[in-house]
Parts: C-alpha cells; sequence; structure tokens
C-alpha cells in the first residue's frame, strides 16, 4: 500500500508540477524505504542513519517543497535564501532525531540496531540535543534577524521557550530516575515542539505574505 501511494504521488507530481519534483518524490521515498527495509535499514547504521535522516528530512525536503510550490527548476533552490533555512531545518532535525529513540533502546538492543542514541547513551543523547538545539537556535535568530526583522527572532525564541522549559524538566527527572526516558515523555516534547513551532511557522507565513494584508 505504501508503494501504491509513493507512485501515485510521483505521477501526480509529474503531471501537476514538474519532471525535478517527480524525481525528488521518487529519491526521498527509495531513501526513507532504505532506513527501515531489512535488506539495508540504515536506522542500525548510527551515524549513516542519523546524518541520513537529517539530511532528506530537513534541506531535502525543504528544497523539494520550494520546488513543488512555485514550480521552479532544481537550480532556484541554489541561492541563500533557500540553502539557509534548509541546513538549519536540517540541523533542528538532527538534534531532534535521538530524542525520538530515547525509549527504544531495550527493543534497538533485541532486534540489533545500533541507533544514534543507543550510541550515545540516554544521559549522551540528553547532553547531545540539548547542545545541538542551541547551535541551531542561535542559527534561526540569525536567520530571522538577516532574512527579516529582529521581532521575528524575538517571536521564535518566544515559541521555543514551552519547549526548552520542558526539555529542562524532563532532563533532570531523568537524570534521577533513566526510566523516565519513555515513550509519554518523548511524544510530550514532540507534541509541545510541534505545536509551538508550527504556530510560529504559521504566524510566520501570513504575517509576511498578501494573505494576511487581505484580512486587514
Amino acid at each position: 500500500m505504501s508503494l501504491v501511494f509513493d507512485i501515485i504521488a510521483i505521477v501526480l507530481g509529474l503531471v501537476f508540477i514538474n519532471v525535478a519534483f517527480a524525481i525528488m518524490l521518487l529519491i526521498y521515498g527509495l531513501v526513507s524505504k532504505a532506513y527501515s527495509h531489512p535488506a539495508i535499514r540504515l536506522k542500525k547504521m548510527p551515524i549513516i542513519g542519523w546524518i541520513t535522516a537529517g539530511l532528506f528530512q530537513g534541506l531535502f525536503t525543504f528544497a523539494m517543497c520550494y520546488i513543488g510550490i512555485n514550480k521552479y527548476e532544481p537550480e532556484n533552490i541554489f541561492k541563500a535564501s533557500v540553502l539557509i533555512p534548509g541546513l538549519l531545518s536540517t540541523i533542528m532535525l538532527w538534534a531532534n532525531y535521538p530524542m525520538t529513540q530515547i525509549y527504544q533502546h531495550e527493543e534497538d538492543a533485541k532486534r540489533g540496531d545500533m541507533t544514534f542514541s543507543r550510541l550515545l547513551g540516554i544521559k549522551g543523547t540528553f547532553y547531545f540535543v540539548g547542545a545541538t538545539f542551541m547551535i541551531v537556535t542561535i542559527g534561526f535568530v540569525f536567520y530571522f534577524n538577516a532574512f527579516f526583522s529582529i521581532r521575528y527572532s524575538i517571536l521564535f525564541l518566544a515559541a521555543l521557550f514551552p519547549v526548552t522549559a520542558y526539555f529542562f524538566f524532563w532532563f533532570i527527572i531523568t537524570m534521577k530516575d533513566l526510566h523516565k526516558a519513555d515513550y509519554r515523555h518523548t511524544m510530550w516534547l514532540n507534541f509541545i515542539s510541534s505545536t509551538c513551532l508550527n504556530a510560529f511557522f504559521v504566524y510566520l507565513f501570513l504575517d509576511t505574505t498578501n494573505i494576511a494584508q487581505s484580512f486587514r
């Protein structure tokens, strides 16, 4: 069924957008299958799996959406206004990626999958995610200030405050009891992060386009 929908998406991309977008859909689909397919299973390769997931779910997807939404040719992605936010998206995913694995150490060990989070360990995962997230936050602040205005940098930091607060709360209780690195806390972090960041980016989109102006 997954392959059927992949084919449908590629055909629709070819018909309604362009060849470049359809090819990118094909590549993304192949990489996503390689991540968990038993014959390849990039997931069990900690460094390669981490790099691949971040690059293709971040920069590659960002570029693919940019081409798809605007119906541009591929050469249009090679400019700072596209590459910088695309790379920042990748770094953010590199920060988030180990947190999605932190509660699966036991199951991954049974399957023989040495995931990136298992490689880091529970405490190491928190330290790594915290440090990487701080770096990408600084990067986004500079990006919004350079391409938009300082106001958006401040709003971005405000949107991240609940995420940061929950992360530190979870970090503190997990340092006391490693069993707190569980599914429930992981999903709460994902929920808070996705809600706050989506709210910010929806606001950014509406506030910087003619769509918002039409409601005033």
